[in-house]
C-alpha cells in the first residue's frame, strides 16, 4: 500500500491535534459505555488506525461516538455487565460491515440530500459548541445536549471567570493566529500549547490522572441463552456505524472537495471495529467533530488518521503525564471553534432565497439532530425528502396525463386522430410510472376522457419502467375501459414495462398492443370504422363518392 507523503506536516500534526482532542472523548465514552475509560482508549487506538489504514475516506478519524455508546450501553445493562459478550457483539459488528461493504452498501448513504447533510452538519456544530459552554464557565455540564442545556443557567450564575478567560483566549488565538505561522504550527495545536502552558499558572480543571498499559486478547465467547441479544446489538452496531460513518464521509468530502469511497470505508470501519473487540476496546465510527478538527489542522492523508491512533498509544503508553495538564477550558475553546466551522453558515446565508421546502427540511434535520440524535435526524430527512421527490415527479406524470392532445406533431399521426373525429383519446406519460403517480392515475383518466370516445390510447413511449402500484393502476383503467364498452390500447412498451404488466395486470388479455403509436392510432381507427353503424358508414361511402 502506498503513502502520500506529500503532505507529511500537515498530516502529523492534524493528527496530532485530532489525537489529543479525542483523548477525553474517548474516555467519556468508555465510561458512559459501562466498559471503563481504557475500553473508550482501546476501542479509538484500533478503529482510528484501521480503518485509516484500510478504509475508503483519507482524512477520517474514527473512534467511540455517541450513538454507538448508546446500544453499547443498552446491551451492557442488558448482559448485566458481562464484558466478554459484549466485545464479541463489537467483533460481530465489524464482520457485519465488511459484509456490508462488500455488498456494496455503502453507494446508496451517497444519495442523502444535500439540506440534510446541511442540517447534520450545522445540528452536530450546535451539538459540540452547546455541551463546551459549561466547560468555557468553568463547570463540568451532565451529558447529553438537554442536560448541557439545562445546567446552563446554574453555569452562568455561578462563573469561573479564570476558566472563561482561558477558554476564550483559546478561541481567539485559535482564529487569530497568523497563517504564514500556520502552515508549520496549525492555529488549534498553537492554542492547544499556548492554553495548556497558560493554564500551568492558575488553578483550573484539567483532564488529571489518565490510565496507562497494553491492552489483552478478548477472544469471542457464544451463549446460546444471550446469541440472539448480542446478533441483535451487532447488527444496530453495524448499520450505525455505517451510517454515522459514511455521512462524516460527506462532511469529509465537503471540507475538502474530494470523494470517498463509501465501501472501502465500510470495509475499513469493519476490520477497525473487529479488532477492537479482540483488544478489549469499545465500537466505534467516523467522528464528525475529530475529523473536522485534523482537517482544520491540517491533516488530509490516511496519515493523519494513523497518527492520531499512535498518539492515543504514545499517551496509553507512559505520556499521560503531559496530556494530563491540558485545561478542560482549553479544550473546550478549541472545540467551540470546531463546533462554528462546521456550522453551514454559506447555506444559511442565501437559505432564504431557495425553495422554502429545502430549508425546513434543514432545520428539522437541524433539530432533530440537536435535541434527538442523528440516526433519527437524517433517517427522517431522508424519508421526507424522497417523499417531497416522488410528489414532485407524481404531479409531472399526471400534469402530462391531464393535457389530452387535439393535434401531433407527425402528419400521419396527426390525420388519423382527426379521422378518429374525437372518439380517441390519447394519454401520455412521462418518465418512471412509480406508486407516486398510481393512486391518482385511474381517477384522471375517469375524470379527462371525453363524452362518445370508443378508443383510449396509453402512450408509454417515454416510460422507462413501471413498479407495482402503476401496473394495479393501469389494470383500474382498463377495468373502467371495459365497464364503458371502450377499447384500450397501449403503446410503445420497452420489454421491461410489458413484462412487469404482463405479470401483474390480470386484465392484459382485454388490452391490445401496439409497438408505435403510429401502429396505435391505425388500430383505433381501424376498430372505430367496425363499430360504426351501417347507415353512417352508407353516407360516409356517398360523400366520398
Amino acid at each position: 500500500m502506498k503513502f502520500d507523503l506529500s503532505n507529511l506536516r500537515g498530516d502529523l500534526t492534524g493528527g496530532l491535534t485530532a489525537g489529543i482532542v479525542a483523548l477525553p472523548l474517548a474516555l467519556a465514552l468508555g465510561v458512559a459505555s459501562g466498559l471503563g475509560p481504557m475500553a473508550g482508549i482501546y476501542g479509538a487506538i484500533a478503529v482510528g488506525f484501521f480503518a485509516s489504514l484500510l478504509g475508503g475516506t483519507a482524512p477520517q478519524i474514527s473512534g467511540p461516538t455517541g450513538p454507538m455508546v448508546v446500544v453499547l450501553a443498552g446491551l451492557f445493562a442488558s448482559l448485566s455487565g458481562d464484558p466478554a459478550l459484549i466485545f464479541t457483539a463489537v467483533m460481530l459488528a465489524g464482520i457485519f460491515q465488511v459484509v456490508f461493504g462488500f455488498l456494496g452498501v455503502g453507494q446508496y448513504i451517497r444519495l442523502v440530500p444535500y439540506p440534510v447533510i446541511s442540517g447534520f452538519m450545522t445540528g452536530i456544530g450546535a451539538i459540540i459548541i452547546i455541551l463546551q459552554l459549561g466547560r468555557l464557565l468553568g463547570h463540568e455540564p451532565p451529558g447529553g445536549t438537554l442536560g448541557a442545556l439545562g445546567y446552563l443557567p446554574h453555569a452562568l450564575a455561578n462563573i469561573n471567570f479564570i476558566t472563561l478567560l482561558l477558554g476564550v483566549g483559546t478561541l481567539v488565538i485559535a482564529y487569530k493566529w497568523p497563517p504564514a505561522i500556520g502552515k508549520y504550527v496549525p492555529g488549534a495545536l498553537a492554542a492547544l500549547i499556548i492554553g495548556t502552558l497558560a493554564g500551568l499558572a492558575v488553578d483550573v480543571p484539567v483532564l488529571g490522572q489518565i490510565p496507562t498499559g497494553l491492552p489483552s486478547l478478548h477472544l469471542p465467547v457464544f451463549s446460546s441463552e444471550h446469541a440472539l441479544l448480542v446478533l441483535e446489538a451487532a447488527f444496530i452496531l453495524a448499520v450505525l456505524g455505517a451510517i454515522d460513518s459514511l455521512l462524516t464521509s460527506l462532511v469529509a468530502d465537503n471540507l475538502t472537495r474530494s470523494r470517498h469511497d463509501s465501501n472501502k470505508e465500510l470495509i475499513g470501519q469493519g476490520i477497525g471495529n473487529t479488532v477492537a473487540g479482540l483488544i478489549g476496546g469499545i465500537a466505534g465510527a467516523g467522528a464528525t467533530m475529530r475529523t473536522v478538527v485534523n482537517i482544520r489542522s491540517g491533516g488530509k492523508t490516511r496519515i493523519s488518521g494513523m497518527t492520531h491512533s499512535l498518539v492515543l498509544l504514545a499517551i496509553v503508553l507512559g505520556l499521560s503525564p503531559l496530556a494530563a495538564a491540558i485545561p478542560h477550558a482549553v479544550l473546550a475553546g478549541i472545540l467551540v471553534k470546531v463546533g462554528l466551522d462546521i456550522v453551514d453558515w454559506s447555506y444559511l446565508k442565501r437559505a432564504h432565497t431557495g425553495p422554502r421546502w429545502d430549508f425546513a427540511l434543514m432545520l428539522l434535520v437541524l433539530g432533530l439532530t440537536v435535541f434527538v440524535d442523528l440516526i433519527t435526524a437524517v433517517a427522517v430527512g431522508v424519508v421526507l425528502a424522497a417523499l417531497a421527490y416522488v410528489r414532485q415527479i407524481a404531479q409531472l406524470q399526471i400534469a402530462q396525463l391531464q393535457e389530452l392532445p387535439d393535434s401531433l406533431d407527425e402528419p400521419e399521426e396527426n390525420a388519423l386522430l382527426k379521422q378518429g373525429d374525437g372518439k380517441i383519446n390519447i394519454f401520455s406519460f412521462r418518465g418512471p410510472l412509480s406508486f407516486g403517480a398510481a393512486a391518482d392515475v385511474g381517477h384522471h383518466v375517469r375524470e379527462k376522457v371525453r363524452p362518445g370516445s370508443q378508443v383510449l390510447i396509453l402512450d408509454f413511449s417515454y416510460v422507462p419502467t413501471v413498479d407495482v402500484s402503476a401496473a394495479m393502476a393501469v389494470e383500474t383503467v382498463t377495468a373502467d375501459a371495459i365497464d364503458a364498452g371502450r377499447e384500450l390500447i397501449i403503446c410503445s412498451m420497452t420489454d421491461e414495462v410489458k413484462q412487469v404488466l404482463d405479470n401483474i395486470n390480470v386484465q392484459q388479455k382485454h388490452i391490445s398492443i401496439c409497438d408505435t403509436r403510429l401502429a396505435a392510432l391505425q388500430l383505433a381507427v381501424s376498430i372505430i370504422d367496425k363499430k360504426k353503424p351501417k347507415s353512417e358508414a352508407v353516407k360516409e361511402e356517398l360523400a366520398e363518392a
